[in-house]
């Protein structure tokens, strides 16, 4: 049986877009501030890539028979999709669904930034089959927002939910952070209070990153004050705005699903939801990522060198391995442990053979006795408790 057949009889697929109207601090994803003349020959590369998926893949030692999986996902990211416009996304919308085949209950969703869309955008957008808007607010205090460079303020937040409500979207997203410069105990609360009163069906609870791949993590940990960052609270504050966060929107319905995402029941991320089980999905665009089961590989990330492959008929793919059967174990437990129902040891058995699970039992054994995972019969899953210090504890599933 191929791995195609052994995968999940379903595709997701990612297209990105690496273009924002302006570079938050905080941001550590490779994007770029561009002007709109640059997005029509990326747009350009994308549905030539999209064209030549099949014989790329041929070229590249990855089954095409990829591509003839039905699609039930697809997540226009980056960057901000949104900044694209109306005519372009139909143009992408238009060649993935002639180049895929989509089930009738896809979930298709776009990242927006408040301020980059209005009420036609939001109609257009609907009536192409975008069905999830996935909003980048971060915090409703415009104090905070501004610090990061953020262009929108709390009042365009708002609006664009009620503007999406009125076009008929009824799946929203939205992002919040914790650890912003200048945040505090109130004005986290706050902002987690007008996110619940937007009543949101999905809500993600991302806490800043201090490393050096963002500008203000850099200036954090060289402990200088360049934009804003003497004023970053520390993790003490992260730890407890998480989990009064957690407290917040347990309390409203929300059911903590994955270690950074709430939903209301039945409204969690689908395409997300792949990542974590190893389903498989396609990656378009520069930086993009994919999987097919056992296969991994990624695009080139740099935007020209990126559309130049796609210009001369050359595959953008820069990386590609085989994982090893320990590697794909690895994967399953450091990537499925990141959802509330972790995973089940009858599943890697059946996939990856008796013998190879039972190589883990002995770090099971020990994880367990420390309290870092809970274990019942054959299901594993982090306790809530150690959500906080949960890459510490995937770590223990890299073999060194």
């Amino acid at each position: 049986m191929s791995l195609i057949e052994k995968a999940k009889n379903t595709l997701g697929v990612y297209v990105q877009v690496p273009f924002c109207a302006s570079k938050c601090s905080f941001c550590n994803f490779s994007s770029q501030v561009a002007p709109l003349s640059v997005f029509d020959a990326y747009c350009r590369a994308l549905l030539n890539e999209i064209e030549m998926l099949p014989r790329v893949y041929s070229r590249e030692g990855i089954a095409p028979t990829l591509c003839t999986l039905k699609v039930d996902t697809v997540y226009f990211g980056g960057g901000t999709p949104s900044l694209l416009g109306s005519p372009r996304l139909r143009r992408l919308v238009q060649a993935l669904r002639a180049r895929f085949q989509f089930v009738d209950t896809s979930e298709v969703t776009l990242e927006a930034a408040p301020g980059s869309v209005d009420e036609a955008f939001c109609d257009s957008t609907l009536e192409l089959g975008i069905n999830r808007l996935s909003i980048g607010a971060q915090s409703f205090n415009d104090r905070e927002l501004s610090s990061t460079g953020r262009l929108h303020s709390s009042a365009e937040t708002q609006a664009l939910v009620h503007t999406a409500r009125r076009a008929g979207f009824s799946n929203i997203s939205i992002d919040l952070m914790a650890g912003l410069p200048y945040q505090t105990k109130p004005s986290w609360l706050a902002s987690v209070g007008e996110a619940l009163k937007l009543e949101p069906e999905h809500i993600s609870i991302y806490l800043f990153e201090v490393d050096e791949k963002s500008r203000l993590g850099s200036e954090v940990i060289h402990h200088g004050s360049h934009l804003h960052a003497d004023t970053v609270p520390d993790d003490d504050f992260m730890a407890a705005a998480y989990e009064k966060a957690q407290e917040l929107l347990a309390g409203q319905g929300y059911v903590q699903y994955e270690i950074s995402n709430f939903a209301l029941p039945g409204r969690e991320s689908r395409h997300n939801q792949k990542y974590w089980r190893l389903e498989p999905y396609v990656g378009l665009g520069a930086g993009a990522h994919s999987f097919d089961g056992a296969h991994r590989w990624a695009n080139v990330t740099e935007v020209e060198t990126y559309q130049g492959n796609i210009s001369r008929g050359d595959s953008p793919i820069t990386e590609h391995r085989l994982l090893s059967a320990g590697e794909q174990l690895e994967e399953f437990f450091f990537l499925g442990l990141r959802q509330k129902n972790g995973v089940d040891l009858q599943t890697a058995r059946r996939k990856w053979g008796e013998l190879e699970v039972g190589q883990w039992e002995p770090k099971l054994s020990n994880l367990a006795r420390q309290g870092w995972i809970d274990r019942r019969d054959d299901r594993i899953f982090l306790p809530a408790s150690a959500y906080l210090v949960s890459n510490e504890i995937f770590q223990e599933f890299i073999v060194k």
